[in-house]
């Protein structure tokens, strides 16, 4: 390999990585870091990936229950069913997804086949629906459906690929919820059976089974509770709106059963509740301007002491266990409640200094914000939820985990009503339910449910260590990692992006050796056993004092790649 410098070419070599830094002078920061991070994420793995996408769920819309304006207010998964709730009304559903494909003339009329990756949750009988096809079946195995004969209630045969989603229609399991407004939730097992109860900031709480037979909580001092927690065998219930400092909790192992002298009390604070999370042992109070925690294993020794007089959560709904920690939305940005080595002592921390400004910029009518965790990839993501709000321009974040930093980046084009993860074997079931009335499946599509995913990358200006001396760009080397072909482009901007400067046309990333996977990849669109992480060379054009790079994609509908590094190869110019 010819010596760079024998030829008076200098390289600057640097892996993508420390996220978005919005609170630095681009002097300061590392070539690594990103002044411009969106709809890519830090990865676990090393680099920034174009995130995934999100597509249906369920293919049904969820039924409205007065108008076609109302939103999602719950959404989750229990006992294998598919749970929301809209307007009045719960309903639950069942979701799979295709484990063989199906083509469009392949005959199905009464004797036909589906294979699933699992029919957990679906009826013995009944409909299902794969993208607009319609299919009737009368008998199911764990991995199919029987009796099938396909094209029904007037729609048309097609083809179906493997993954694609098959879902079942939805059934009424509670009514008459009156001005409910968003869930929270409790999955629990007091007494050897699996439940789960939601509590709407209106109604009684109701409580489902595993055949999601419901049962109201009987007690009139919980009705309207906003916020419930399983902790220590009792259910503890707050928000209610006469009651805003109180938590009533209920007798050990009974969550419809509130007798004093049986176990059942309540404890009030000097603070409006916004929240409650078990932790560490113990249950955490989440206020608005305060936080405490209850300790304790029963009513003769239950005792709350405060955690933070100074410190409070603007949205109950972003406080969630992540990474070891408890992560929450306060009033100056993302912020963690910390176990620490000492027993009984806790740490709070704030974690989202490097984008302050994208919290300060969005954290007005904070409101309908939503969060979720993606266990297996140490992420935390929290969406700006807005009222009115397209969903194309909704923003949010992603906060992740890399060794013992966090690293962020931006959303844009995500816009949930609420939203739950749920780990079921091993598989991270991240779902949301959007204003439009349908569940969706996150890390799931290409598209932002056919919307085309823009997603944009931008370095520091890069002076070489000498803003002073001009640089002459002779290449830019780039190391990435694909998943399939790319369809994005290079740019290269110098000198701050003045309006002054020379601003070369951009540079398509190369896809030609890309590493084809048999069965996957189209043929003469990949090199068979080409590098799985080439590096492109790319001859560029232009001179400055300072250098920037840009990535830009959404042209089309491609599948992820990280960008895992770069390396600038220039000749040294005059001093300014």
């Amino acid at each position: 390999m010819p010596d760079l410098e024998l030829q008076g070419v200098s390289p600057l070599s640097f892996n993508c990585e420390g996220g978005l830094i919005l609170n630095r002078s681009t002097f300061i920061m590392q070539p690594g870091q990103a002044l411009e991070l969106e709809n890519f994420e830090p990865d676990v793995g090393g680099g920034y990936k174009r995130m995934l996408g999100f597509r249906p769920f369920v293919n049904q819309i969820v039924p409205e229950t007065n108008t076609a304006g109302e939103a999602v207010l719950l959404s989750t998964q229990f006992n294998n069913f598919v749970l929301a709730a809209r307007g009045e009304k719960i309903f639950s559903s069942a979701s799979s997804e295709v484990s063989q494909g199906v083509a469009s003339t392949t005959a199905m009329t009464g004797s036909g086949i589906l294979n699933m990756d699992s029919t957990d949750g679906f009826s013995s009988s009944g409909t299902v629906q794969i993208n607009s096809e319609i299919f009737t079946y009368t008998g199911k195995t764990a991995l199919t459906l029987t009796g099938v004969t396909r094209a029904t209630s007037s729609t048309t045969a097609a083809a179906h690929a493997v993954d694609d989603v098959v879902s079942e229609t939805w059934t009424v399991r509670d009514t008459g919820r009156t001005s409910a407004a968003r869930y929270n939730f409790e999955r629990y097992n007091f007494d050897g059976n699996e439940k789960i109860i939601v509590v709407d900031q209106t109604n009684a709480p109701t409580i489902f089974n595993t055949s999601l037979a419901a049962t109201d909580v009987s007690n009139s001092a919980v009705a309207g509770a906003k916020h419930i927690a399983a902790f220590k065998n009792h259910m503890f219930y707050s928000g209610m709106s006469a009651t805003p400092q109180e938590i009533v909790f209920s007798e050990p192992f009974d969550e419809d059963a509130f007798v004093s002298g049986q176990g059942a009390g309540s404890i009030k604070v000097d603070d409006t509740i916004v929240g409650l999370r078990a932790f560490r042992g113990d249950l955490f109070i989440f206020c608005e301007n305060r936080i405490f925690k209850l300790g304790g294993s029963s009513l003769s020794d239950f005792a709350i002491v405060p955690v933070t007089r100074n410190i409070g959560c603007v949205n109950g709904f972003t406080i969630l266990e992540f990474a070891g920690d408890l992560v929450f939305l306060g009033p100056d940005g993302l912020r963690t409640v910390a176990g620490t080595a000492r027993i009984g002592d806790v740490e709070l921390g704030t974690i989202s200094t490097n984008v302050q400004q994208l919290f300060r910029d969005n954290l007005t009518n904070a409101e309908a914000f939503v969060s979720l965790v993606i266990p297996d990839k140490t992420q935390y993501r929290i969406f700006f939820s807005k009222e009115g709000q397209a969903q194309t321009s909704s923003l949010g974040a992603i906060c992740v985990m890399k060794g013992q930093a966090f690293e962020f980046s931006t959303m844009k084009g995500i816009r949930p009503a609420c939203a739950d993860t749920v780990v079921e074997a091993g598989d991270v079931v991240a779902i949301h339910g959007g204003f439009d009335g349908f569940i969706y499946r996150q890390e799931r599509s290409n598209t932002f449910d056919g919307a085309l995913i823009n997603a944009k990358y931008r370095s520091p200006d890069l002076s070489m260590g000498d803003p002073g001396v001009r640089k002459h760009m002779q290449r830019v080397n780039i190391n990435y990692a694909p998943e399939s072909t790319l369809d994005a482009d290079l740019f290269v901007r110098y000198d701050y992006e003045s309006s002054n400067s020379i601003r070369p046309a951009p540079y398509p990333l190369d896809s030609t050796n890309v590493a084809g996977t048999y069965g996957s990849s189209t043929y003469g669109n990949a090199v068979y056993g080409g590098p799985s992480q080439p590096i492109v060379r790319k001859a560029v054009e232009g001179s400055g004092f300072a250098v920037a790079l840009r990535v830009e994609d959404g042209a089309t509908a491609t599948a992820p790649y990280t960008l895992k590094g770069f390396q600038l190869e220039f000749q040294v110019g005059a001093r300014r």
